[in-house]
């Protein structure tokens, strides 16, 4: 399995629990920052043919956890948060044992390569722990389909092996992922449903790392950074182009 263009380092997975390294400040910016990134505009339609359960086509070959999670109750921030001095208007609901198994399955997906952290590096599964947590609309939709897709995993781990599959083997961890990782028609019809929720589950990683400092210079991304010296303001090719918009909404 090679979701990402990284080498993968097979020794590299999370073994051990995960400790979180982030203030709680820290993850609700980052929250905020994927929850407006285009990355994650598509996952909201799975998530919402996944939860579905009137759609005849949705029937699961094999075995899927029907999980009946307790209600997230907790207001959002409103229209003015204090992004200074933010409270937490809600709990994070993901536990230690949970958190492991997404630090394990994130740098499986993003793992470390050379001087490139992994993504429980840069503490990416506090923000999908932010992400199910938060209260509003896009993450609820996604909240039932990826903790599906986390007790499917351990299952599926304790019914090949007998273990959950954070104490796997990464010859064992990988025989299980490379039956979900993909999603096309060869893909064997009692892992189509858990093939789409790890979709889910994946797009959040890839973009919450990218949303990171160490994500956005990975892709040698240099915006926000400052000009030295006086602005020389925009090019001809840039003054054309806008003159030609204004002139096309008839703003000349």
């Amino acid at each position: 399995m090679k979701p990402t263009n990284k080498k993968i380092n097979q020794s590299a997975y999370q073994s051990t629990p995960y400790q979180s390294q982030l203030t709680r400040r820290e993850s609700l910016k980052w929250l905020g920052v994927l929850s407006a990134s285009a990355l994650v505009t598509s996952v909201g339609g799975c998530s919402d043919f996944l939860n579905s359960q009137n759609d005849a086509s949705n029937v699961v070959k094999g075995h899927w956890p029907n999980l009946k999670l307790s209600p997230i109750t907790a207001h959002g921030y409103g229209k003015d948060p204090n992004m200074v001095t933010p409270s937490s208007p809600w709990p994070k609901t993901l536990t230690a044992d949970q958190l492991t198994l997404v630090a394990t399955l994130a740098d499986i997906l993003v793992p470390r390569d050379g001087d490139v952290p992994s993504a429980s590096d840069v503490n990416v599964p506090d923000v999908i722990d932010e992400w199910v947590s938060a209260p509003y609309e896009k993450q609820q939709r996604d909240r039932l389909t990826i903790l599906s897709a986390l007790t499917w995993i351990d299952d599926e781990s304790r019914l090949r092996f007998s273990t959950p599959f954070v104490a796997l083997s990464t010859k064992q961890q990988f025989e299980i992922m490379d039956d979900i990782a993909y999603q096309n028609s060869d893909v064997p019809e009692p892992f189509q449903k858990i093939s789409r929720a790890f979709s889910v589950f994946r797009k959040l990683v890839v973009a919450a790392f990218f949303c990171s400092p160490e994500g956005t210079k990975d892709l040698g991304y240099i915006g926000n950074v400052p000009i030295m010296g006086a602005y020389p303001g925009p090019t001809a090719e840039a003054k054309i182009h806008l003159q030609k918009i204004i002139a096309d909404l008839g703003l000349a």
